[in-house]
């Protein structure tokens, strides 16, 4: 068997204000070009998007999936991929991006917990919908995208109410499909979803004190076996991604609050202060006070206004 291509993964933070966690990226700035990139990337949330012109591919480690225009794509957080339109065409998208446990947490039944859409817990999880196959989808997507342009009286109950509809409706399509095979690219063996419960894991207990033994016996394997197992898949060391886990949820604390460098530091799960400082100015290339006063001061229309290549969210520098 040939070995797998080592791909660079890049993992992307979208700040989601608490009050309403839900972010679109829409207009007619945001196109990808026809050049692959190369990398893959990931994200802290569920990402809905739909392409409005022309056609490319969506990869998930070498798996190339076609889509077209009307195409709804459907991306669980924590999932590598790419996007790149076909030779000599520039696809334009609009993207929703949100955290279903925060967004419904008071509209779903408590026993409702794979609020992520978690591709694991589905047998064959379909990333894109066609307009024409799943028109509902569709029609719901494109009310909530005018619906979050309008910001008119009453917008955020009304764009919640629709994405908790659009939200069931992915869910029980997702559902429908557990009786089919699922795709050569999830093998254990090369698939990202082989490291996805330690990586839900990290998520939901970043801020306790847990140990790697612990999150490699949520993926049944030896330790010795998941850190090499996840430096493959995910580019890093198990603990430098859970530091890296905890610094992108100290930048939302340090945005959207003014909590002490201290009281954030300790939230996140950091035993001391200085450490957080230390692995702050590593990862974000700045002191965590600078980060801060750069977004208070940062002009928001003008982040409205980057290109897809620009904008994003936080990216890991590479060393």
């Amino acid at each position: 068997m040939a070995k797998p291509v080592n791909t660079i993964t890049e993992y992307r933070n979208y700040y989601l204000a608490p009050h309403f966690p839900v972010l679109l990226l829409t207009g007619s700035h945001w196109k990808v070009s026809d050049i692959p990139s190369g990398r893959l990337h990931f994200h802290n949330c569920l990402e809905f998007g739909i392409c409005h012109t022309d056609s490319g591919f969506m990869e998930f480690y070498g798996e190339r999936i076609p889509f077209h225009a009307g195409d709804i794509t459907v991306i669980p957080r924590n999932v590598p991929h790419t996007t790149y339109s076909s030779q000599g065409e520039t696809s334009l998208w609009s993207w929703i991006f949100i955290d279903p446990g925060e967004l419904f947490r008071h509209s779903l039944p408590a026993t409702w917990k794979n609020y992520d859409l978690l591709p694991y817990n589905f047998k064959s999880f379909k990333y894109i919908l066609s307009k024409e196959q799943y028109p509902t989808v569709y029609q719901l997507f494109t009310v909530i995208i005018k619906e979050l342009q309008s910001q008119n009286l009453g917008y955020q109950f009304s764009a919640k109410g629709l994405l908790l509809a659009l939200y069931i409706e992915i869910y029980r399509i997702q559902s429908q499909e557990e009786t089919k095979n699922s795709d050569e690219w999830l093998s254990d063996s090369v698939s990202p979803l082989s490291v996805a419960p330690a990586l839900d894991y990290i998520e939901n207990n970043y801020m306790h004190q847990f140990s790697i033994e612990h999150l490699a016996d949520l993926c049944h394997w030896s330790p010795t076996h998941f850190r090499r197992m996840f430096n493959s898949i995910m580019k890093m060391s198990p603990l430098n991604y859970v530091n890296s886990t905890r610094i992108i949820k100290s930048c939302n604390l340090l945005c959207s609050t003014e909590d002490s460098i201290l009281s954030i530091s300790e939230a996140v799960g950091f035993q001391s202060v200085s450490s957080y400082n230390r692995y702050f100015v590593r990862i974000m290339q700045q002191s965590p006070r600078e980060y801060r006063q750069k977004m208070l001061q940062s002009d928001k229309q003008q982040v409205q206004n980057l290109s897809i290549l620009e904008y994003s969210g936080w990216m890991e520098p590479e060393y």
